[in-house]
């Protein structure tokens, strides 16, 4: 049983690892065509094929998510609930895609705008749970939680600068190093 759960969470950072490759692609082909500063992450399901690659993202996160949610027993029903939220919010998020910048909002949009912000929130508030019991987990906990809060920010504009995209890859990345550190410090627990 101990070799099995040590492999559920070796394929936990394989999946990282491989939930990444899509959306580096994404960001490569598209440059020109969006904005990393003010264009969000949902953007790219405007670029050619971007539909299959974002979801190929969200939904390998999506997964690697909640094998890494199952992966917690014993470490907190809380936060194994919590990244369950995450996981489900991807999900729901990719399924209803966002729409055009200055289009009106349509019942899709207003399904991803809501799921991505229980999603930014649920993730971050189960870090700062395990770092009670991992406390090397709080500096990438906090990180994740104050991104959090300044991508919400931000979808107020400042003056006419508008910096959610920059924000919401400042905020993936430290959501993504909340992950990766999870997953490590699972890895840890059966070494």
């Amino acid at each position: 049983m101990i070799e099995s759960g040590a492999k559920r969470r070796g394929l936990v950072v394989w999946g990282l690892v491989f939930s990444l490759v899509p959306i580096f692609y994404l960001h490569v082909v598209s440059a020109g065509q969006l904005d990393p500063i003010s264009d969000v992450i949902s953007d790219y399901v405007f670029v050619h094929n971007g539909t299959s690659w974002l979801a190929a993202t969200s939904l390998s996160l999506a997964a690697v998510s909640a094998l890494l949610a199952v992966n917690l027993r014993g470490a907190g029903r809380s936060a194994q609930w919590l990244i369950g939220v995450w996981s489900a919010g991807l999900t729901v998020s990719t399924i209803f895609p966002t729409d055009p910048t200055g289009a009106p909002t349509s019942v899709s949009g207003y399904v991803h705008r809501y799921a991505g912000a229980v999603m930014f929130a649920a993730l971050p508030a189960a870090g700062l749970l395990l770092a009670r019991k991992f406390p090397a987990l709080l500096g990438i906990a906090i990180t994740a939680t104050v991104s959090s809060a300044a991508f919400m920010v931000s979808h107020v504009s400042f003056a006419g600068f508008e910096a959610r995209g920059l924000t919401e890859r400042v905020l993936f990345a430290a959501l993504y190093g909340l992950l990766f550190a999870i997953a490590a410090t699972q890895l840890r627990r059966t070494t």
